[in-house]
């Protein structure tokens, strides 16, 4: 396994760089044609199709804080690979549902399907600390911040462009990239996490409000929160 992993370590950290890259991407993607689709689901007015659009991403948000300790316990005790490959699979769906949607209710059941697949993000940095030696892991870190704002730089650029050729279009493009990212995974992506260093699956671990809660044993992340919010000001 550790031979294995060694020579497929570029490829599996490129995978990472890319599913990151992919998922900012998506989520930007959307941004330019969603209040335009909205419209065209609802008939109703612009600033109906903002209220609905601010639902689509609370109800994202809200369902992602839920559910990301749930999946990241199952990473713990399954292993890295088979999570990514099914929040690969979900975001794929998501988009598939936003792009063929019928009515706004299938907005939020793809929009919903993604929250609770998102876990691309904290399983894919996972991931990184998996097979990075100790000397490597801020530079590859660094290189999946790279990612992180890259995708959001170009992913509305992208969903301005492809929405020339119609709202559902950006939809299709990131559903196609997803499903084309999943498929390179599951052929070339190795587990990462080793069988001796999993962890049996607690229900306490996986509630988000107990997660919080147990921020009080790190003081110094409670001062960096404190003070983020604070400069939002």
């Amino acid at each position: 396994m550790g031979g294995v992993m060694n020579h497929r370590r570029p490829a599996a950290l490129g995978f990472i760089f890319v599913t990151i890259l992919i998922d900012v991407i998506g989520f930007g993607i959307i941004i330019p044609v969603l209040p335009k689709l909205i419209q065209e689901l609802t008939h109703g007015t612009l600033s109906q199709a903002a209220w609905y659009g601010g639902l689509l991403m609370f109800a994202y948000s809200f369902v992602q804080f839920v559910c990301a300790p749930f999946v990241g316990g199952l990473s713990d005790r399954y292993g890295r690979r088979p999570v990514l490959l099914a929040s690969l699979f979900g975001f794929t769906l998501d988009y598939l549902f936003l792009a063929f949607a019928p009515s706004i209710f299938w907005l939020f059941v793809g929009r919903v399907l993604a929250g609770i697949m998102g876990a691309s993000f904290t399983t894919g940095y996972a991931y990184i600390a998996d097979i990075s030696p100790p000397e490597k892991r801020a530079q590859n870190f660094g290189i999946l911040g790279a990612a992180f704002g890259f995708g959001f730089i170009i992913g509305p650029v992208i969903g301005g462009i492809l929405g020339q050729y119609g709202s559902r279009a950006p939809f299709l493009a990131a559903a196609a990239l997803t499903l084309i990212n999943w498929l390179f995974g599951f052929f070339i992506l190795p587990e990462s996490l080793t069988l001796e260093n999993r962890r049996k699956f607690e229900w306490q671990k996986a509630n988000p409000i107990g997660s919080l809660i147990n921020l009080k044993r790190y003081p110094m992340i409670i001062g960096l929160v404190v003070a983020f919010f604070s400069n939002e000001r």
